[in-house]
């Protein structure tokens, strides 16, 4: 792509910029709250665009006039210091047209969401558990190290440890479009605590990563939802077995697909108070409906990383924990720093890989 293509694209976009930095501040979109932070997002990526826009436009003005120096200045410092600048900015460009052509890229509308975390043991009985217990925590940190909420809504302890299950939702900041390279089967390669005699194990689990979805996206009459209340179980003191805390709730969903209705059961036990279970239940239910009605962005997911919930063999592994070598595979990264929860460098690698397909799809 040349300067003038990348220009002409920049241009084209910055009348829409201007046309939307006035609905913003128009009282009838404000009031209308759901178009209102749509447009504001849209203000804020245009608004890096146009920012790049006018440092490459600089940059090129700045490269036109130092040749002009070099080729007809009589003094030297003169042409010395526009050689200095040409060179900057003959180096800058390229980096800006990348800068650009990224920012030029559609942006995934799911990548802003929160969502919805499954983790399920697979192959490897109670080691797999184990391994999906680490998976969690190691979850857990990066999310701190984000600032993230993660709240668990659903917890299946293993016989010795670890987790048969957990699901947990995490909000914040483009959280989808941070995590969702994590779908598919984790593997690892170590002599578990569960082993008495010092063999090497291979054991996996799943992991899964769903886009919460936005009220309005999915059309559920909640008038139809049936309410039960029981008593939690577990650690709890007196409290435990005479509050009906936890919460279950029947919907009767009918596949837009296929016709068909079906029975969606969800239990909720996560916090000691009702109503907050029952809330957390409800965004379950939303979240679970859209990923059924919306099967084919899932599935394209899904060809994308393999599987995005598949049966935990290991053959299907996305990655590789491999204890004995202290390395995580695919790419190489630290196994205990991966673990801590650092996991940034992983995830920026696997995002530069699907820009560059982007780009190769949009022909930047």
């Amino acid at each position: 792509m040349d300067n003038n293509s990348i220009l002409q694209k920049l241009d084209g976009l910055e009348a829409r910029f201007e046309e939307v930095s006035t609905l913003i501040t128009d009282p009838d979109v404000i009031s209308d709250q759901q178009r209102f932070v749509k447009l504001t997002k849209e203000y804020k990526d245009l608004s890096d665009i146009m920012d790049a826009r006018k440092r490459y436009i600089a940059c090129l003005n700045t490269i036109k006039e130092a040749k002009d120096i070099i080729a007809n200045e009589s003094d030297p410092d003169m042409r010395e210091m526009a050689r200095e600048e040409l060179s900057m900015n003959e180096e800058l460009q390229p980096k800006l047209e990348e800068e650009i052509k990224l920012a030029l890229v559609p942006k995934d509308p799911e990548d802003a969401k929160n969502v919805q975390m499954e983790i399920r043991a697979g192959t490897g009985g109670d080691e797999a558990c184990l391994f999906a217990g680490d998976l969690f925590q190691m979850y857990k940190r990066f999310c701190d190290s984000k600032g993230w909420k993660l709240s668990i809504t659903s917890v299946s302890e293993g016989a010795v440890g670890g987790y048969k299950e957990i699901d947990f939702a995490v909000s914040g900041a483009d959280v989808y479009g941070t995590l969702k390279y994590e779908s598919g089967v984790h593997r690892v390669q170590r002599v578990p605590a569960t082993e008495t005699q010092g063999r090497m194990h291979t054991s996996a689990a799943t992991v899964a990563v769903l886009p919460e979805a936005d009220k309005f996206e999915v059309n559920i009459n909640e008038g139809e939802i049936k309410w039960d209340t029981f008593r939690s179980s577990g650690a709890g003191g007196q409290n435990v077995n005479k509050v009906e805390s936890g919460v279950r709730l029947r919907y009767m969903w009918k596949n837009p697909n296929t016709g068909e209705t079906e029975e969606i059961l969800i239990e909720c036990t996560e916090t000691r108070d009702q109503p907050k279970n029952k809330e957390r239940a409800l965004s379950r239910l939303y979240t679970l409906i859209y990923d059924k009605e919306h099967q084919k962005y899932m599935d394209d997911i899904a060809s994308r990383r393999k599987s995005l919930v598949s049966t935990g063999d290991r053959s299907a592994k996305i990655r590789t924990y491999n204890f004995p070598q202290g390395r995580v595979t695919d790419p190489t990264h630290d196994l205990q720093g991966f673990l801590g929860g650092n996991i940034q460098d992983m995830i920026d690698a696997l995002t530069v890989a699907e820009n560059a397909e982007r780009m190769k799809e949009t022909e930047l």
